[in-house]
């Protein structure tokens, strides 16, 4: 870090983690997403996705196990793609599926069936324990989708601190209570809705590009 001339950090947050002394050659440049607003053919119910290799940073099966307390009257269906990086994960899943039919786990698909996914869904959960800055996140503002999140400093970075859809990382019961009440509550499904839309400038592929070339410019040729 103290070599090079510029660092890049994928939302604001992130600056505020590197040492002091490198912190006024950095900058944020929040990753693109080309995904457009507009949701493909839905079915019946509540879709939620969780989309992202299932590896231990992500605390992936945070939403399947909120699912485990959320009563079935409740119209409300999980579906998650991605690859066990750790077989442990496979497994679990592979159980909860068996004992829960609202629960769907896919395994890996490709990406653009991965945003066909998102687009069809009402809503995205991104779990994570820590984040560089998720693309899908980037993802989901683009096609306009709610968003619950863990409560962290990476996700804030790019939700902002106000967000009304964090519960805290890890916890299960603040994850279905959320959960449960997207499902319940118009308002909080309006409201998350359009704060997640009220962001799309940020992921604009016109913005990233211009930010990029602008620090480009700025190095030493």
């Amino acid at each position: 870090m103290r070599a090079a001339h510029a660092i890049v950090t994928l939302q604001p947050d992130g600056i505020g983690y590197l040492p002091r002394a490198v912190r006024a050659k950095a900058r944020a440049i929040v990753q693109s997403s080309p995904a457009r607003i507009g949701a493909g053919p839905r079915r019946a119910g509540l879709q939620v996705c969780v989309l992202g290799h299932l590896r231990y940073e992500k605390d992936p099966l945070r939403a399947a196990y909120a699912l485990r307390r959320i009563p079935r009257d409740v119209s409300l269906r999980v579906i998650q793609a991605g690859w066990a990086l750790q077989p442990r994960f496979a497994r679990a899943a592979e159980r909860i599926a068996g004992a829960d039919a609202r629960y769907r786990w896919l395994g890996e698909v490709t990406h653009a069936r991965a945003l066909r996914i998102l687009r069809q869904s009402d809503l995205l959960v991104l779990s994570s324990r820590m984040e560089g800055g998720a693309n899908v996140l980037s993802e989901a503002i683009a096609a306009g989708v709610p968003v619950l999140a863990s409560d962290i400093s990476w996700n804030r970075g790019i939700l902002g601190a106000s967000y009304p859809g964090y519960f805290p990382a890890g916890d299960t019961a603040a994850c279905a209570a959320l959960l449960k009440r997207f499902a319940r509550d118009p308002r909080l499904a309006t409201g998350l809705r359009r704060r997640v839309r009220a962001l799309a400038a940020l992921v604009r592929p016109a913005r990233e590009r211009r930010l990029w070339l602008s620090l480009l410019r700025e190095l030493p040729s």
